[in-house]
């Protein structure tokens, strides 16, 4: 009988380990992207990664002139035109285009995650920008213009946040795994792409970027996991029997 009973439940735990994998693996996310961030900012705030920092920006300049970057030229304009993927004005095109086709599909849940965790990330992203109030590198390594406080990176961060949230959306949609598995691995990959921009441009510290992703996937995560429960909790409460009447 024990047998028995284990034969049935196991199948069963396997099904709903597979339902609630997205969400646990979301959570981990965000567990891991939140540590990451308050490790990386209590070793700028120490002062601890400036060596390895400039190391790092000084190994991506010719040699005794760090106003030329290394690679030939046409890597300098690649990587200008992917560090705009992450700009403001480009992010919030995507988003706005995006919205108004989960609109037209009347996907309006699907729609208010994306412009709530854009709005969201924008503001985390200033605020921790006024609070660390952190040095850009020297004009002499900048490849491009850049405004605002360096740490955290608000290219990498809101890349993050909506390319992995568009990645997301895109796989919920995709009937089949290596759909989701590309629509979620070219998430990262621009995301990835843009920071790495920024520092090859000059622009930004490694660890400003590496903030940036911490902060921006945990926060995409983050509003992805409470979309979840709430879709979860009124399916729920659609599936209860209505009460008889007496």
């Amino acid at each position: 009988m024990t047998i028995r009973l284990i034969r049935i439940g196991f199948p069963g735990l396997l099904s709903a380990a597979r339902r609630e994998l997205g969400a646990t693996s979301a959570l981990l996310v965000v567990a891991l992207g939140g540590w990451g961030f308050l490790s990386i900012a209590d070793e700028v705030a120490e002062g601890e990664t400036r060596a390895l920092d400039l190391s790092v920006l000084k190994a991506l300049r010719v040699d005794g002139q760090p106003h030329e970057l290394v690679g030939p030229a046409w890597l300098h304009i690649a990587a200008a035109d992917i560090t705009a993927l992450g700009s403001v004005t480009v992010l919030g095109l995507i988003i706005l285009l995006a919205f108004a086709l989960l609109a037209s599909l009347r996907r309006w849940s699907e729609g208010l995650l994306l412009l709530a965790g854009a709005g969201g990330g924008l503001a985390i992203s200033q605020t921790l920008k006024l609070i660390f109030g952190r040095e850009r590198p020297d004009l002499v390594y900048r490849a491009v213009e850049a405004v605002n406080a360096s740490f955290p990176s608000g290219h990498a961060m809101l890349s993050a946040v909506v390319f992995l949230t568009l990645g997301v959306l895109a796989a919920r949609f995709a009937d089949r795994r290596r759909v989701k598995v590309l629509a979620v691995g070219a998430a990262v990959l621009v995301s990835l792409l843009v920071g790495l921009s920024r520092v090859y441009l000059g622009v930004h510290w490694a660890s400003d970027v590496l903030a940036g992703w911490c902060m921006g996937a945990a926060w995409a995560m983050a509003c992805w996991l409470a979309a979840f429960f709430v879709q979860r909790r009124f399916e729920l409460r659609a599936s209860r029997p209505a009460p008889s009447a007496a």
